[in-house]
């Protein structure tokens, strides 16, 4: 099946109110601009360089999401033009953000990235982090806007301990908008669910679900 073929067989399985990102990290220009000339705006990028090459070869209606680790050097590179990042997992990282969407005069949106899967290879922090982080003044940095959480669940075959990660992910997200966001309309993101599981995701609240293999077929990583 084609890129189109496969987005729109995935959009007929999502409800109207959920945002898919099409991930593109890896693919070559040409696979997005199928995507793109099928009518798909949002795509997603792990690596800041690979991400801010295709914003310059690429339409400028393109919403690009940064959904891996940011390293806070490389956040100069891509704060003129994302759209979402979703992958704040310190307090350090989120003040380089703060500083580079203002030198850019942008109010930059993030997610926080909370850890829970049961997986040593997985970035995010624990929910007393997250608590820390808000509490350090965030809501007087003027460059950027919490909007959201963000999670990864384990990699396993074992549906009833993802649908349990979504659940505490979907737990954090009520508690935080709860103390922290309850009289803001815009904290209003769960970013939870790849192809092998988005489906448990939206059971548990997901909003925004991030596809990749599923729309551009598997990866060829270089060796």
């Amino acid at each position: 099946m084609s890129i189109t073929d496969n987005l729109n067989l995935i959009n007929k399985t999502l409800p109207s109110n959920l945002s898919l990102i099409a991930v593109s990290k890896t693919k070559p220009i040409v696979d997005i601009i199928e995507a793109y000339n099928a009518g798909h705006r949002s795509f997603g990028e792990n690596k800041a360089q690979e991400m801010t090459d295709k914003y310059n070869a690429l339409p400028k209606d393109i919403q690009w999401h940064f959904i891996g680790h940011l390293q806070t050097n490389k956040v100069k590179f891509i704060a003129p033009f994302v759209h979402l990042i979703h992958s704040v997992d310190s307090y350090r990282l989120l003040l380089e953000i703060n500083k580079e969407a203002l030198k850019n005069n942008r109010c930059i949106d993030c997610l926080l990235q909370m850890y829970i899967a049961e997986e040593d290879s997985k970035f995010g922090m624990d929910y007393q982090e997250a608590e820390d982080l808000l509490k350090n003044k965030i809501f007087d940095l003027n460059g950027i806007r919490i909007v959201g959480v963000m999670g990864i669940a384990t990699f396993t075959y074992n549906h009833d301990q993802i649908r349990k990660e979504f659940s505490i992910l979907n737990a954090y997200f009520n508690k935080i908008k709860a103390i922290y966001f309850n009289n803001v309309g815009y904290f209003k993101e769960i970013s939870m669910g790849m192809t092998d599981d988005y489906k448990i995701a939206i059971e548990q609240g997901s909003t925004i679900v991030r596809i990749g293999s599923a729309i551009f077929g598997n990866r060829k990583y270089n060796k």
